[in-house]
């Protein structure tokens, strides 16, 4: 079973995150991702970038993985990145 933690895992194996929290039952899991290489990129990107770290996973594991990926500067901003800071 996939667990919010082996996905951490597999994000930070391929992207340097400041701040990285992934919750989930099993079957959706939500994601707050917090890394310098987002700055200047489209929310696509940045999302692109997430399923590059997950490669294979994506397509065989993860069915409904939902994210806010934030720069260092819009996660220190505030709420706009969804409110999860804690």
């Amino acid at each position: 079973m996939v667990t919010p933690e082996s996905i951490e895992t597999s994000i930070r194996d391929g992207l340097a995150c400041e701040h990285l929290a992934v919750r989930g039952d099993g079957a959706h899991f939500e994601a707050v991702i917090v890394s310098e290489a987002f700055a200047g990129l489209s929310r696509v990107r940045r999302h692109q970038l997430v399923y590059a770290a997950l490669g294979d996973r994506m397509r065989e594991e993860i069915h409904a993985l939902s994210m806010a990926t934030l720069t260092p500067d819009e996660w220190a901003a505030g709420p706009q990145g969804g409110g999860a800071h804690g």
